[in-house]
């Protein structure tokens, strides 16, 4: 009895030796992130917490942590493999902090934090890990608001689309409407398609949401990346329905209607019709890709067409 007791004892001490300088590792090296990106991720979690249109921000560390658990099973039994190959892209990664920080661009800093993790977990794990991790990864991309260069680029031509489009629904609906530029011209008010109402800002969120349920709902990865493309089209379509339905509100109950409750809540209002839509295009997409994949396992040489049905009786 105490010889097993004292090997079992032996046995969890080795263990412990062994995992020790694993944790250790990894509080260093957190720590040492830490304490680069304490700056910048405070300003960033500052964004999430002032700024409606970034909000989702907070839920994608969480998501993309749900991945790591999800694959947990299989990098515990991954090989480490330490690689000098991730230097490059540790250096790269700290390149773009520093650049980012000298010339203030808020994005480089904040992406660089993902190049950096990729480069770590390629220098100490091993590329097996990154390839597992890949997912995880680059979902935190989506908790980075895109620069102001790049939205005020996109943002104007999804405005005038936007209100060209809306005009054409109020005009089918025998509404008189008059549209110049981004100006919606109605006969009792005047409708702008401002900057907020491009679209541009919720669409980050809904491709997050589009590659979340693209990865749960469907099988192949060709599925998975149709999906998560057509958020953006579905985000545009949302959009031009909700300045569509701001144009009725005011042509038939007043300019204070479409201002008032409907104008608060419109933001939820676009993701409840654009979540609508992308669980329209998951369910059709699902079964073409079904489809799909029936025929060609049918069309396989090795395939065999089903035993013809005997009837006892007539032998």
């Amino acid at each position: 009895m105490t010889t097993t007791t004292s090997t079992a004892v032996g046995q969890l001490a080795e263990k412990g030796s062994q995992l020790r300088p694993g944790v250790l590792g990894i509080l260093v090296v957190g720590g040492l992130l830490g304490g680069l990106y304490f700056k910048t991720l405070s300003a960033l979690g500052l964004d999430w917490y002032s700024d409606p249109d970034f909000s989702h921000g907070f839920l994608i560390p969480i998501m993309s942590g749900y991945f790591v658990w999800e694959r947990w099973d299989r990098l515990k039994t991954q090989v480490v493999a330490p690689s000098l190959w991730g230097v490059p892209v540790l250096c790269l990664g700290l390149g773009m902090l520093v650049l980012g920080s000298l010339g203030a661009e808020l994005y480089l800093q904040r992406s660089s934090l993902i190049v950096v993790l990729c480069g770590l977990v390629w220098v100490l794990l091993g590329r097996a890990f990154l390839r597992n991790l890949a997912l995880p990864l680059a979902f935190l991309l989506f908790m980075i608001p895109l620069p102001s260069i790049i939205l005020n680029t996109i943002a104007f031509p999804l405005q005038l689309f936007a209100a060209k489009v809306a005009s054409i629904c109020l005009f089918t609906l025998s509404i008189p409407v008059l549209r110049e530029g981004n100006i919606i011209m109605l006969t009792g008010t005047t409708l702008e398609v401002a900057d907020a109402c491009s679209g541009i800002r919720s669409l980050q969120a809904l491709l997050a949401l589009g590659t979340v349920y693209a990865y749960f709902t469907q099988e192949t990865f060709l599925g998975r990346w149709i999906l998560v493309l057509l958020s953006i089209p579905i985000a545009i379509a949302a959009n031009v329905i909700r300045v569509s339905g701001t144009g009725i509100l005011a042509e038939y109950y007043g300019v204070e209607a479409a201002q008032g409750f409907y104008h608060t809540f419109e933001g939820w209002i676009v993701f409840v019709v654009a979540f609508v839509l992308l669980l329209g295009a998951g369910s059709i997409l699902s079964r073409l890709m079904h489809h799909r994949l029936g025929t060609r396992d049918a069309g396989l040489p090795g395939a065999q067409a089903p035993a013809p049905h005997i009837n006892p009786q007539s032998t």
